[in-house]
């Protein structure tokens, strides 16, 4: 079954106008659910064998790494966990499209992007577990922290990628955002300013059903992708679990961005499997059958099907990424329990480049404060 196969669905928001959705538009697929491969007329992938198994690799091992912290979140080592289950094509495919000079700026899912741009999960982790901001350099990764103010990371991959046009740069951006987040000011300015200026940047939007509870059809009349026509510039919509379109999307996107052609906006059709966050319920406002027919469309178990129908990898390859997927979950169990807390002083550090008087102020009445506890203990 394809994903592009869906009919008319009824909009069930009390008093709408109109009484329909538009039927479901083909999507760009390359790989179906039962993992044969088919080709596209506008997108093309040639892959070899060894970059086959390594995207199967990444799936495996993000997949892992999102299961393992969760994980830790239940058992009271992590504050939060946003997780990507279901969404593995969607992120290590267009991951693996940025070029070295490239930009990527997320929200605070995309830990399978964060994996294809050398972030250690570990320098995630520690956001979550509220050690810090987020561990890793975004100059030397390209890949900038996660932003947790839905939809504000548009207006700042959008600039960034102006200010790549006005330094003579060949590099893109790409911007990650959900389907909720298209109902955001923030992203319909970031969207009108890219397209006034041209600037080259690709709009990623992984649009996993529901905007925490709210399922799409409340959102928008039309598929989200047709939205970027009303912005004057191109939008796609790819099976986003599918890893080999969207990486053959997000090429094409980036290469048309740094060429000058403007921005793309991609809506990669997926599903968030898991909760929105380890605090929310999603048996209160979706089907278990829902689930279950998305489970049929897995993005790392069609892989793994046409890697053995065709015979590109055999069970020993298999064996061995699950071996390294444990040892991978070993680390970072082990690294989050023997992450240290900072000092309550940590929280000044980061405010300013230079530290204010002001901020002086407030670090020492709180240093005085910490000391009373400490004086009354004795």
């Amino acid at each position: 079954m394809s994903v592009s196969s869906a009919t008319e669905v009824v909009d069930p928001v009390p008093g709408a106008g109109a009484p329909h959705l538009p039927r479901q538009p083909d999507l760009v697929q390359l790989l179906t659910p039962e993992g044969e491969r088919v080709e596209h007329p506008q997108y093309s992938l040639d892959l070899d064998a060894d970059e086959l198994r390594d995207l199967y690799r990444d799936l495996a091992l993000v997949r892992r790494w999102d299961v393992e912290a969760t994980a830790l979140q239940r058992q009271g080592e992590l504050g939060i966990w946003a997780s990507l289950l279901g969404q593995e094509a969607a992120q290590v495919g267009a991951g693996r499209a940025l070029q070295p000079g490239d930009m990527a700026f997320p929200t605070y899912r995309e830990h399978g992007v964060a994996w294809t741009r050398g972030v250690d999960p570990l320098h995630v982790i520690s956001l979550f577990r509220g050690v810090d901001n987020g561990g890793w350099d975004p100059v030397a990764t390209a890949f900038n922290l996660y932003t947790v103010v839905i939809g504000a990371q548009t207006l700042h991959a959008t600039g960034y990628a102006m200010g790549l046009q006005r330094d003579g740069a060949e590099g893109a951006v790409l911007a990650f955002l959900g389907d909720g987040a298209t109902s955001q000011g923030e992203v319909n300015e970031a969207m009108i300013w890219a397209a006034s200026f041209s600037a080259p940047v690709v709009f990623f939007c992984q649009n996993n059903q529901y905007a925490i509870s709210v399922p799409l059809e409340r959102q928008s009349r039309v598929p989200l992708y047709q939205r970027a026509a009303g912005f004057g510039f191109p939008g796609v919509r790819v099976d986003g679990n599918d890893v080999l379109a969207v990486l053959a999307v997000t090429r094409a996107a980036l290469a048309a961005a740094r060429e000058g052609q403007g921005p793309t906006f991609v809506e990669a059709f997926t599903y968030r499997m898991g909760a929105h966050t380890t605090s929310d319920d999603p048996t209160r406002y979706r089907l278990a059958s829902e689930l279950e027919e998305w489970k049929l469309r897995d993005p790392i178990a069609r892989v793994k099907a046409y890697l053995s129908r065709s015979g590109t990898a055999d069970q020993d390859f298999f064996d061995a990424v699950e071996a390294e997927a444990d040892e991978l979950a070993a680390r970072i169990r082990r690294g989050t329990t023997e992450m240290p807390d900072p000092p309550g002083t940590a929280m000044f550090d980061q405010v300013f480049a230079e530290q204010t008087p002001h901020l002086a102020a407030q670090q020492a009445a709180f240093e005085a404060y910490q000391a009373t506890f400490e004086e009354a203990s004795e």
